[in-house]
């Protein structure tokens, strides 16, 4: 499933931006408080308002006050487009949340596809403040004369997703695909400190946000998927020079701790012996060969930590795991990281008057020329040649 496009309306730093032609790994750049971290948040709030409500979604984040866009009564709204697969329809989403006797609200709420390049779109569903209808018989959506047949339905509140209650019906086949992509999308805000300690014995199928579960995770690779765990650790051997082998080891009191082994040495090194860059990179590529992987992976700032001469890879091995079917989402600062991605992945955020702007660099014509003379798209923004990209 691809992400094709993004547009959000009244999303804090957001007033009114649409992100397009996102490709399947896509790179955003711009200073400090420029709407990066934010922009990461939409897809943290979905889950929040799939799995509880749009009310406790926008509670974590101070209310819907706090989230509206400065000077601006809302409403709040977010649309996604994209494919299950690149022969498949393109689906749109649109989510719009506003108050309604000071209470946060599902204002409208759509799911639909175009039957064919004509005529009018099948909404599989569509609701308004806790109640609305689905479709039923999707299978028929691309038989010419077909007609489309809807069940009203009726939410508990409106402040809950629809997608939330008709996703977990297999009849409801559209809503139920996005769902999953929705609850199986990954943010990684990996902390170091986090993943250092030894860890009690457990199980992980997935490496967690923090990567305060790392022992775990390679534990559960090397258990039950070797051969994806010796692929990662070729990689760790091709990319970090010096080591060879890395396994999750039980001690004596039930816990679990990583021992890196090192060629020049005979005894292996404990986790928090090891190096920050070595302890990330090994983390970053035991994310990319999970064996469930992630529809959409976000992962804010890899470069911290990280030695620069393994930006470079690094990038090449998050483009990798998009070539295998998942979509990846990258913020950095790095000029290094930047050097290994193409100027058609890259998105630049800046502010202007408050408010966050979104330029694709391939877009420009100033950038384009430079990198197509042979500049590097990290050294092109070390010079400050972003700060000048897309309309004045």
């Amino acid at each position: 499933m691809k992400i094709e496009s993004i547009s959000l309306k009244n999303f804090r730093a957001f007033k009114d931006v649409t992100i397009e032609n996102l490709p399947a790994m896509s790179v955003f750049v711009g200073a400090n408080g420029s709407g990066k971290t934010t922009l990461f948040d939409v897809f943290g709030f979905l889950r929040d308002a799939l799995i509880h409500n749009v009310r406790q979604a926008l509670a974590r984040r101070g209310g819907f006050k706090e989230v509206v866009s400065r000077n601006t009564d809302g409403p709040i709204e977010i649309e996604l487009k994209f494919r299950s697969k690149p022969s498949d329809p393109r689906v749109t989403y649109s989510l719009t949340i506003s108050l309604l006797d000071n209470m946060p609200v599902v204002e409208r709420e759509v799911l639909k596809y175009r039957r064919g390049n004509i005529g009018q779109p099948w909404k599989f569903l569509d609701f308004r403040l806790g109640e609305g209808e689905a479709i039923t018989n999707e299978e028929a959506y691309d038989q010419k004369d077909a007609e489309a047949r809807r069940d009203h339905q009726k939410l508990e509140s409106a402040d809950i997703l629809a997608i939330k209650g008709l996703g977990q019906f297999e009849r409801f086949k559209v809503v139920s695909e996005f769902r999953k992509m929705i609850e199986n999308w990954h943010v990684s805000d990996f902390h170091i400190a986090d993943a250092r300690p030894s860890q009690e014995a457990g199980y992980a199928e997935h490496l967690s946000s923090r990567g305060d579960n790392l022992p775990l995770f390679a534990q559960y690779l090397y258990e039950h998927h070797r051969p994806l765990f010796n692929q990662a650790l070729e990689k760790m051997a091709q990319r970090v020079p010096g080591v060879e082998r890395v396994n999750p080891v039980e001690t004596e009191d039930g816990r679990l701790v990583l021992k890196f082994q090192d060629g020049s040495f005979k005894d292996p090194f404990i986790a928090r012996y090891v190096s920050d860059g070595t302890i990330k990179m090994f983390a970053y590529l035991l994310l990319l060969h999970d064996p469930s992987p992630h529809p959409v992976l976000c992962v804010e700032e890899p470069e911290n930590q990280l030695y620069p001469e393994l930006l470079n890879a690094l990038a090449e091995e998050f483009r990798l795991y998009a070539k295998r079917g998942g979509q990846v989402f990258v913020t950095t600062h790095s000029p290094d990281f930047l050097n290994g991605v193409n100027l058609d992945e890259i998105f630049w955020l800046s502010k202007r008057d408050g408010y966050t702007k979104i330029v694709r660099a391939i877009d420009d014509p100033q950038l384009a020329a430079l990198v197509k003379e042979g500049d590097l798209p990290g050294a092109l923004w070390r010079q400050g040649f972003f700060e000048g990209a897309g309309p004045r």
